[in-house]
């Protein structure tokens, strides 16, 4: 298996809008949205709080032909990449390849007859967009589903190489790949297996179903994190049960705590003991709440005593150090000076502001 600098498998490029996905390009940030695709306005304003916050491809359900019209003028004024959303009807997904769709997500086992499959490819490849093949427990191959004796990663695995070969043998390559489970053990076997049977393809990652915001972040960057830590992934979305804008920032802290990519702030900080002498939760939590208004990949330590001050994050951009009433501000593990406790977050963020804009 070819790999990348980071890593990384090299996969096939596959382009979705404006954003590469796989073939060496960084693992791309996804979210969905969850406003009524028929209104055009409230999908916008949604996709424009979630490209703040770094998203950088967003799907959007079309469920039933009164979508589409909402669908169109969203794809028009869109500053993300759409990706339609389709289940059951092969016609909506025809439709939407027509009306502006970037890429198409469908379920081939839910789609029906492959000769609606077909009908869909081509009207993929007449538009020129990929298709992520999604499957999942409830969407599989009919023909593996009845097969006897095989456990659930080798159903998916098993459905997912079954509709590539279709799509091969109709000359259609523009693909890209996802078999989510709402197991972490499942989803980490699964996508492991996919990339060693179908390695030229770029993998689409998360667990689906995670549940909601705490649940869901963990164990979501516990199966994604696994694999995008043995190259594996080439982009994401981390589902859960909450404002999509959610998904999209633990998605960017996974990606910085990998070291893959960092688009906002690192907060480094403590997790306090007896030796702690001011409110450091207090102040960790304030300092987290203003750097979400920074977007510069720096390193921020809010350290609560001099054991875990400037010498265990000397390799912070910058940090202050807490004592009796009172911290040192430090860069790069370096003491600047001494502030009192009630000044000290307004002296750091001053100081981050002069160093780092």
């Amino acid at each position: 298996m070819q790999k990348i600098d980071d890593g990384r498998r090299l996969t096939r490029q596959v382009m979705v809008g404006d954003v590469a996905v796989g073939g060496g390009a960084p693992v791309s940030v996804q979210s969905m949205c969850t406003t009524d695709t028929s209104d055009s306005d409230a999908t916008l304003s949604q996709i424009k709080r979630l490209a703040e916050e770094g998203c950088e491809i967003i799907r959007v359900a079309v469920p039933d032909p009164s979508a589409l019209d909402g669908f169109e003028r969203i794809c028009a004024a869109s500053p993300l990449p759409v990706v339609a959303d389709i289940h059951f009807d092969y016609k909506l997904a025809i439709a939407a390849a027509e009306r502006g769709a970037a890429a198409l997500r469908v379920n081939p086992g839910n789609i029906g007859s492959m000769d609606r499959v077909d009908a869909v490819i081509e009207a993929a490849s007449v538009a020129g967009i990929p298709i992520r093949i999604g499957v999942n427990a409830g969407s599989l191959d009919p023909e593996v589903a009845q097969k006897p004796g095989l456990t659930l990663v080798e159903r998916l695995v098993a459905s997912c190489v079954s509709f590539v070969e279709h799509f091969e043998e109709r000359g259609f390559q523009n693909i890209v790949l996802s078999a989510k489970a709402h197991s972490v053990p499942v989803t980490i076997q699964t996508y492991r297996m996919l990339s060693k049977q179908l390695p030229d393809y770029p993998l689409h990652v998360g667990v689906t179903e995670a549940g909601t915001l705490q649940q869901g972040t963990v164990k979501n960057c516990a199966a994604v994190g696994v694999l995008l830590n043995e190259g594996i992934g080439d982009t994401m979305r981390l589902s859960l049960t909450a404002d999509p804008v959610e998904e999209v920032r633990v998605a960017w802290e996974l990606l910085g705590a990998l070291g893959l990519r960092r688009r906002n702030p690192e907060l480094v900080s403590c997790p306090t003991c007896g030796r702690t002498q001011v409110d450091l939760i207090g102040m960790a939590q304030e300092v987290e709440r203003r750097l979400k208004s920074i977007q510069a990949p720096i390193s921020v330590a809010v350290m609560g005593c001099v054991v875990n001050g400037p010498g265990e994050a000397r390799d912070a951009d910058i940090g202050i150090a807490c004592g009796r009433g009172k911290g040192v501000i430090f860069v790069q593990g370096e003491p600047l000076r001494t502030v009192r406790e009630e000044q000290l977050v307004d002296e750091l963020f001053s100081e981050i502001q002069k160093r780092f804009g």
